[in-house]
This record gives C-alpha cells, structure tokens and sequence, in this order.
C-alpha cells in the first residue's frame, strides 16, 4: 500500500528555514512524479515544488528562489527546503505521488495519493 509521511513542520520566524520531508514506501518511487502542496485556512490547494520522475521541477513565482524540491530515489524520500520564509507561506504542507500527471506537473488534480500533512507556521 502506499504511503507517503511528512515531517519538519514547525515553526519558523520571517526569513529562516526549514526542511520538510516526504518518506514514501509501498511503491516503486521511481516511477512517481512527487510533488510538495500547502494549503492555508479558506484557500484552494496550490503547488509549491515539484519533481517530475526526469528530475524536472517546477516551481511557482511566489516560491522561486526560495523553496527548492530534491529527491533521494535510494531513500525514497523528498524534501523540501524552505528559506527566506514569509508570514504568508504558513500553511499545512502535504507531498503527494502519481504515476501520471493529467493536469500537470504541479497541480493538484494531477496527484491522488496523499500524506497526511506538516503544519508550517511562520510569525515573529
């Protein structure tokens, strides 16, 4: 069965890190895009790192240059780096898996098979 579990939320005040990870089992993780999403109290699912089975990511403006996505296919883990971290990046964090992206590489809808999520507060 597949299973992907987030950990490294916290909390972060403006301008600092943090690094989340997705362990993944119960698949062959090689041959699954992974994605990194967040989503804050009354907004809409978004994408923030992605990496493609290729190694291809994509990253939206509003994180680029700041969150960067690596996967360790021996580990069968994902990470995301987050720095320069702002109020507005807090959120609950989750990764997700699929074998195929109908909606693109970034999008929710592309992806049906979730963790759990990683609370990520950032605040003085």
């Amino acid at each position: 069965q597949l299973h992907l579990v987030e950990s490294g939320g916290g909390w972060a005040q403006p301008g600092g890190s943090l690094r989340l990870s997705c362990a993944a089992s119960g698949f062959t993780f090689n041959n699954y895009h992974i994605g990194w999403f967040r989503q804050a109290p009354g907004t809409e699912r978004e994408g923030v790192s992605c990496v493609a089975i290729d190694g291809r990511t994509y990253s939206p403006d509003s994180v680029e240059g700041r969150f960067s996505i690596s996967r360790d296919n021996v580990e069968n883990t994902v990470y995301l780096q987050m720095n320069a971290l702002k109020p507005d990046d807090t959120a609950v964090y989750y990764c997700a898996a699929s074998p195929t992206l109908l909606f693109g590489l970034c999008k929710p809808n592309s992806y049906n098979n979730w963790g759990q999520g990683t609370q990520v507060t950032v605040s003085t």
